[in-house]
């Protein structure tokens, strides 16, 4: 039977700000960062929407910068597929929900070499996303010895839980689902807002492409884990998609996951209200548009799920490409281009959108090259061909 979701709800006394940040993945500059941007303060309650650690470069960092921060703050964190992974490791179990056949970077991981829960885990800790797990973080901070294989994952585990207790003990008592007010918190998604203790842990944290399963609810749900940009075919947009026919906000901006990824907050004033607003950080360096420009009237998104090109030429630090799918054809940095394990060609997440700019505009640099300045603005990615002004240049 899977495991069935763990729902918390908390007494939120009216007026009290909520603050909802999904997606942080272990990257703690911009966790900071935004946290400084929205002004959390001990009066208001934090909802870290799940997949707090994973694939960044400071999960353990990250991880005990909110060990603290929940002594002085009112802060609740929700388990992410990618949390659930070190949960399930360090608890030991069998590995359930197909957990451990996901590799840390959304694609399946390599077979077990061993049956059970630490033959599951091995492509993880061994693959490409190493070196961000925070279980080899803390075992490279007491100077434990790498596993070398599966069969001493066991060893590594029972280091951790002596030698971690407050940093474990986080670690296997993250709930799914918060529910408070008009609004319903999970990683992933839901099916339905009601009889929630029924529904299965796992599918309520990986929930892939849950806008795109039609539900509507009376409550807000607020979810993470599929980043925004997928939504659009058209143009890459990492702001939250507030959905207000349907009570669905999704606020994961592909922090760390995408080049010009964002981590988004969503701030809900009271939560037995309606109203919200957001905000976001993606530390790119701002600039100031001295020209105008029009915005492209057809554009193309090119996502992670459909991301095969063809390189017809390059030319200085760009490469034409062109996408079989879509038989689009278009500039992108070259260093977007990669060849992946299925030995075919593949970029990052791409477009031609031209950004509609005018003069005294604020935009924010995302990649400069001989083609063109790929630019941010207001959550959206495009590319800006007139002129900038950096801050603080004369």
């Amino acid at each position: 039977m899977p495991r069935p979701a763990w729902v918390i709800r908390p007494k939120i006394e009216p007026g009290r700000r909520v603050v909802a940040v999904s997606d942080v993945h272990g990257n703690l500059p911009f966790l900071k960062g935004l946290l400084e941007q929205v002004r959390l303060t001990p009066a208001d309650v934090l909802v870290i929407v799940g997949d707090l650690l994973e694939k960044g470069r400071d999960s353990l960092a990250t991880l005990r910068y909110v060990l603290e921060l929940q002594k002085t703050h009112t802060v609740y964190t929700l388990c992410g597929n990618c949390d659930y992974i070190d949960h399930m490791f360090l608890e030991g179990g069998a590995p359930g929900d197909g957990a451990f056949r996901i590799g840390m970077n959304g694609r399946p991981g390599a077979p077990a070499r061993c049956p059970g829960v630490d033959g599951e885990i091995w492509p993880v800790l061994s693959g490409p996303w190493r070196g961000t797990s925070v279980l080899l973080q803390m075992a490279a901070e007491a100077g434990l010895p790498m596993p070398r294989g599966p069969e001493e994952l066991p060893m590594l585990r029972a280091a951790l839980l002596g030698r971690f207790p407050e940093e474990t003990d986080f670690l296997l008592h993250l709930p799914h689902i918060l529910e408070a007010g008009n609004f319903l918190f999970v990683h992933g998604g839901v099916p339905r807002e009601d009889r929630l203790e029924g529904l299965g842990a796992y599918s309520c944290m990986k929930n892939d492409d849950f806008l795109g399963q039609g539900h509507s609810f009376r409550k807000w749900v607020v979810a993470g884990h599929w980043p925004v940009t997928l939504y659009n075919s058209r143009v890459q947009r990492s702001a939250p998609l507030i959905d207000r026919e349907r009570h669905i906000a999704s606020i994961d901006g592909g922090c760390v996951l995408k080049v010009d990824g964002q981590l988004n907050a969503l701030i809900i004033p009271d939560v037995y209200g309606e109203g919200m607003g957001y905000a976001w950080y993606d530390g790119l360096p701002p600039a100031t548009a001295l020209d105008g420009q029009e915005a492209s009237a057809d554009s193309i998104n090119i996502r992670w799920s459909d991301s095969v090109v063809e390189v017809l030429r390059e030319e200085g630090d760009c490469a034409l490409i062109r996408h079989p799918s879509s038989g689009r054809e278009l500039w992108v940095p070259g260093d977007f281009i990669c060849v992946r394990r299925d030995g075919r060609i593949h970029t990052e997440d791409a477009t031609d959108y031209a950004l509609p700019v005018s003069p005294g505009d604020q935009l924010a640099l995302v990649r400069e090259t001989c083609r063109g300045r790929l630019m941010k603005k207001e959550g959206i990615t495009g590319w800006y061909y007139g002129r900038i002004k950096y801050a603080g240049q004369s």
